[in-house]
């Protein structure tokens, strides 16, 4: 069983619905956190999220939130630490991965991938600041392999992974020394749902000749936001050693 050193504290996870996000959900409310989700389709979906984080004996909330937009944000923000009564962990998950050769590439594809995954950590963290500050907070960022290398398909998708990976160590000098910022970059994590030729191929190139899992991202967050709070601005590869 997890150590509960989180307990006492509250965290803040976008997107966590389902694959990622959820894991990490769950398993801060595992180290004693009460959790606070956000989701934008699915609300019998987040509301079974909730229920999960209740039945591991902490509180639980889901918060309809599209974070491209700002009043979105404020408000999602503003409910969370309503609910809780603080903002210790900000956890940036949600995120859009689209595959597109580059001459197919439309002007909406490349602003819709932007507007989630670089806009959306900005404005969450942003309002988040006199929050995490107050408690000497933690914000993670989902970034990316494709965010450290060029793949020739996902051009819009690698260069709002880059840039969250650029934005993270901007946070982590202008939030300093209070709050500390770091960025996890997954490679391939493996679902049920997974292309099972692509997930075969991604683990037969893996040093560690297996795909990577929710739960080992989870635990990479787990370790930002427990850590003495002396690690800030870094990119954590999680990848098996595929990026090497």
């Amino acid at each position: 069983m997890i150590d509960q050193v989180l307990l006492g504290k509250s965290a803040l996870v976008t997107g966590a619905v389902r694959r990622i996000g959820r894991y990490v959900a769950l398993e801060l409310a595992r180290a004693g956190a009460d959790v606070t989700i956000t989701y934008r389709g699915s609300a019998a979906e987040a509301a079974e999220v909730v229920k999960q984080i209740e039945a591991l004996g902490r509180r639980g909330q889901a918060v309809h939130c599209d974070i491209r937009k700002e009043a979105d944000v404020k408000a999602a923000v503003a409910a969370m630490v309503a609910f809780h009564g603080r903002l210790d962990v900000l956890v940036n998950n949600a995120a859009i991965f689209q595959s597109t050769p580059l001459e197919a590439l439309t002007l909406e594809d490349w602003d819709a991938v932007h507007e989630t995954n670089v806009r959306g950590p900005f404005l969450m963290t942003r309002e988040a600041i006199p929050h995490l500050r107050a408690v000497k907070g933690r914000v993670v960022n989902m970034g990316s392999l494709g965010g450290l290398q060029a793949w020739p398909q996902h051009a819009h998708y690698c260069s709002s992974k880059a840039a969250v990976h650029m934005l993270t160590r901007v946070m982590a000098k202008a939030l300093a020394p209070e709050v500390s910022v770091n960025a996890i970059a997954p490679g391939w994590i493996a679902f049920e749902t997974d292309q099972p030729d692509a997930a075969e191929r991604s683990r037969a190139q893996t040093p560690m000749q297996r795909n990577g899992s929710a739960q080992d991202i989870a635990d990479a967050v787990l370790y930002f936001v427990t850590h003495s709070g002396f690690v800030t601005g870094q990119i954590l590869s999680v990848d098996g050693g595929l990026g090497v």
